[in-house]
Order: C-alpha cells, then structure tokens, then sequence
C-alpha cells in the first residue's frame, strides 16, 4: 500500500501576540510535525509582519545593526526600545510595538483612549538625529488609538486646545484639540522617506475605523467606542486642515496602529502594504526565499493567534495562502482561537484550520501554555493527515484491484 505523505514541510507563521514570537511559534510547529513524522524535512520562515518580532527576524540578516534606546512607554512610563539599520543601505526599521505595543499596557490600565504612541515619536527623532533618512515603520500589535499625535508630540508638534494649552496625551483628549503648532517639528521629515509597513485594510474612522474595530481589542467599553471614534474623526479634520497632505488621512492604511498610520501620513509619510516591502525590500531576497520555500514543499502550515473574519483581509495566514496558490501547494492554519468568521479563510486557500484549545480554558492558560497547546495542535493535525493518507492510500488499492480482479471486488 503506498502512502502518501509529505515529504517536506514549510511552516511560515506570525507570532501569537503576547505569548509566543513567530518564531517560537515555528520552531513549536516543528516539534508537533516531527512527533508523527520524525524524517520528514521542515523549513521554517517566521514572517516579519510589522508587529512584535519582526526586528528579530530582520536581524538575522547580514549588514545589520542594533540600536537601542529608551523612551516612552504607552502608559507614560519609561521602557526600553530598539530599532535595525541596515548599514550599507543606510535605511532603518522601527516596530512601533517597540514603543507602544499592547504588551506594555498592564491589563488594568488597557484603555485605548489614554495610551500615547509618544515614544513611537522618540524612536524616529533618534533614527533621524542619527542621520538616516529612509525609515520603514513596522505597524502592528498596537496598544494605542492616538491617531499618532504623541508621536507628532515627540516630533515637535504642539497640539493645542481652544485656550491655547496643549492637550493631554491619549486618544480621548483629541476632541478637545484646536490647533497644531507646526513650528518646531523634527527638520529631518522634511527630507525624510517614511513607509508605513502596515495592514492597507485598516482605516482611521467610519464603521470599518480604529475605534470601531480595534478599541474593544484593547479594552474599550461601547460608550469609550463612540468617544474614541468622534474624537478620531475631529483629529482627522485637523490634520487635513494643518497639513493638507497629499495622502487621504481615512484611507487604506490611516488606521494602522491606532491611527499612528494618519498622524505620520499627515507629515509625508506613505502606507504601503506591510508584506511587499518586509518580504520583498527588507532584504530583497527574502521574497524569492518565501517564494522558492513555497515551491519546494509539499505542505505549507501557517499560523496566527486567532483566525477570524479580519484574517482574509491583509493577515499572515491569508498571505500565505495566496502565495501557496501559485503554485497550488495546500495548507494547514493554526491559530490559538478560532473567532467569528473564521471560515472565511477557506476562500483564500486556507483548506483546513485548528484550534489549539480542545477545551474551554481562560486567555491567561491559553497564553501562559502556547507553546505545549500548539506543539500538541500540530500532532493532532499531522496525524489527521496521516490518516487521510492511509484512507487515499485504502482507496486506490481498491480501485486497482477491481481494475485487475473485478471478480475479487
């Protein structure tokens, strides 16, 4: 009876935010696969997404180094923060979640409205006073919905309110800002090259904006919501008014992060799609590495901390699954929690999906056990595949039979 199993496997996942980084996400993966087939051939490719690990993955690379620095936290406290340079290209890249990550905010204190990208602001002005130019903004595991006024803040910008004092840091604070003090802005934006790597499909407001979306992700209550969401919307006018920029401040890419994506759009920034410039610019090879890792398999697993309705729009798995069409390689996703919608992701080429929680437990066992839940997941998904071998295999000796017996069928 002959089987048919893979023979070699990709696994390419994003990190499960706040527990466990893309690549210990992969390496827990491969543990799973190489408990039911021990010969099998694993690539690994954690992918960069803008998010909490990219700077680790990126930094694997040749010709790069680490700068570190300290800077305001999201919730006002000091932390401590990092950006790459890529030396001889004279470019570097930032996280954001460096800064202003949702990791950073104690869970008490997990109020979208208050928590500042101000550091974000601090991390460019130190790659700026360092004398690089051309800086990509990785967006992603935000803790922030500011729309990028700390960081205008820590640029220069004085945000006033009608009395001419400046407003408090914080989403919320926005609607009571009147005016934008332009006049002592960092002198390096005028000649700087700005990318946001970001997810394109997030906008600053309307029903699809930062508050609707992503403010109870970060702790909103529904009256915070419509707060949040009318205070985004008056910062929008103001920065259109102030900076009559060039960009559509509530368009594709002005909600990323909290609307940290129209704050630096407003002073020249550009909002591009997060996976052509990490896997096709930070380096240039890393994409024909994706794309030829894809090829060669015979399998591709992703993963991501949750599958939903969001994944299909501009999230690792989707991604993935689109490049694994070209060469019509199937896959497998993983995820920590499969949510509302999560079917979806069929029709993106995503042909089979799993939990990693068999049973009903809280989000703190669930993180605090990732990486033993996924290691386990993957067994389970693998060993189905295995059996869904031996069934094909079942089937075809059938039909062979029949074909030379049809007396012995």
């Amino acid at each position: 009876m002959t089987m048919y199993l893979p023979e070699r496997i990709l696994v390419a996942p994003s990190g499960f935010k706040e527990s466990l980084s893309a690549v210990e996400v992969a390496d827990a993966i491969a543990s799973g696969i190489r408990r039911v087939l021990p010969g099998v051939r694993v690539d690994s490719f954690p992918v960069p997404d803008g998010g909490e690990g990219t700077l680790d993955i990126l930094a694997t690379h040749p010709g790069t180094r680490v700068h570190q620095i300290e800077v305001t936290g999201p919730v006002g406290a000091k932390v401590k923060a990092k950006w790459l340079e890529f030396v001889d290209r004279k470019v570097a890249v930032m996280e954001m979640a460096q800064a202003a990550g949702l990791s950073l905010v104690p869970h008490n204190l997990r109020s979208p409205g208050s928590t500042t990208t101000f550091g974000v602001g601090e991390i460019l002005a130190d790659i700026l006073d360092s004398g690089i130019s051309t800086i990509v903004v990785g967006c992603g595991d935000s803790g922030t919905s500011d729309g990028g006024a700390g960081a205008l803040m820590a640029l220069g910008a004085r945000i006033l309110d009608a009395d001419g004092n400046a407003i408090r840091l914080g989403g919320d604070a926005l609607v009571d800002a009147h005016s934008i003090d332009t006049s002592e802005l960092h002198p390096g934006l005028a000649t700087a090259s700005i990318t946001l790597a970001c997810n394109i499909h997030n906008v600053l407001t309307g029903p699809k904006g930062v508050a609707e979306v992503f403010g109870p992700q970060k702790g909103a209550t529904s009256q915070q919501v419509r707060h949040l969401g009318a205070a985004l919307d008056h910062w929008a006018d103001l920065l259109e008014e102030t900076f009559k920029p060039e960009r559509d401040l509530r368009g594709p890419g002005s909600g990323a992060s909290g609307g940290l994506g129209a704050g630096l759009m407003a002073v020249g920034a550009s909002a591009r799609n997060r996976f052509d410039v990490l896997l096709g610019e930070l380096p240039s090879a890393a994409n024909e590495d994706l794309s030829s890792l894809i090829a060669a398999a015979d399998l591709v697993i992703t993963a991501e901390g949750a599958i939903d309705f969001q994944t299909p729009h501009g999230k690792v798995p989707a991604e993935i699954a689109r490049r694994a069409q070209r060469t019509g390689v199937p896959v497998l996703g993983i995820a920590g929690s499969l949510g509302k919608g999560a079917p979806r992701v069929h029709d993106v080429g995503i042909a089979a999906i799993q939990s990693i929680m068999t049973v009903p437990m809280a989000l703190e066992d669930a993180v605090r056990d990732g990486r033993e839940l996924l290691v386990d997941a993957t067994e389970r998904a693998v060993r189905m595949l295995q059996l869904g071998s031996v069934l094909a295999s079942r089937s075809e000796d059938k039909v062979r039979r029949k074909w030379l017996d049809p007396q012995a069928a």
